[in-house]
């Protein structure tokens, strides 16, 4: 079975999930010439834990993480199959070197950066669909080492897509289409981009002093996802960019692959 690409996907508003785009239509894009997965593993910001979390269950819920939105919003489902199988696989990889890997079988699903994105890439919700979180106690290079641990099953025809945002401050959103992008907003996404076409990963795996940092990254959770993207890289794979764009000032929706 030939390797699937990685894939970081820049998700944006729950909305998009209403409200098809030029990102959501890249997304569908991304997989058309790909062979159907045996399954799908996402790894996604809105899943933030102590310890890293496995969803074990055989058919994940579809969680509607977010309030505020309109009632058809809440309605979606994506019901796509789980794998039980597939988080086991993961956890026997994972366990010896991250003993706090945990299966869970009830409380989580797929929340809305899993399911908003799968929508579009595969409508029919007909392959199994595992999600893992990110931890939130672990140093940086950590997630990249699972991202590395996690790289064989790439070989195995597993599609695994990150899901969050490299710019993501919701405290300086501007509401409205066609707004410009902050100043700093669009020079950390240039400055992400040009270091992960060049392959030189290790500032934005400890990205604190790098400029506007802390503007586009107030809290990890949404950029961290990056992290296990460029752990899964194999070192001969080269940079595609899906898409880009910055959304409302200061949410980018650059999303990338390696292939």
């Amino acid at each position: 079975m030939s390797r699937l690409p990685v894939m970081f996907i820049g998700h944006g508003s729950p909305m998009y999930a209403l409200q098809p785009n030029r990102y959501t239509q890249s997304w569908a894009n991304s997989v058309i010439n790909l062979p159907k997965p045996v399954a799908i593993l996402m790894i996604s910001a809105h899943w933030y834990t102590r310890g890293t979390w496995l969803g074990a269950m055989p058919t994940p819920q579809t969680i509607h993480d977010f309030g505020g939105f309109p009632d058809e919003l809440y309605a979606v489902e994506y019901p796509a199959p789980g794998s039980p199988k597939l988080a086991k696989q993961i956890f026997d990889l994972l366990h010896p070197t991250h003993p706090t890997v945990t299966l869970e079988e009830s409380e989580w699903g797929l929340d809305h950066g899993a399911w908003s994105i799968l929508k579009y890439m595969y409508p029919l919700a007909d392959i199994p669909v595992v999600q893992m979180s990110i931890d939130a106690t672990l140093g940086h290079s950590q997630h990249v080492a699972i991202g590395q641990t996690l790289r064989p099953l790439r070989d195995q025809g597993i599609l695994i897509i990150s899901s969050g945002n490299i710019v993501h401050n919701l405290a300086q959103v501007i509401q409205g289409q066609d707004v410009p992008p902050a100043t700093w907003a669009s020079t950390f996404q240039t400055f992400f981009k040009e270091l992960v076409a060049s392959g030189d990963f290790s500032p934005l795996i400890n990205w604190q002093d790098t400029q506007f940092a802390q503007l586009a990254i107030p809290t990890p959770d949404h950029y961290l996802p990056a992290l296990y993207t460029f752990g899964l890289k194999h070192p001969e794979e080269q940079l595609q960019i899906l898409t880009e764009g910055i959304e409302m000032s200061t949410i980018s929706m650059l999303s990338f692959a390696f292939a």
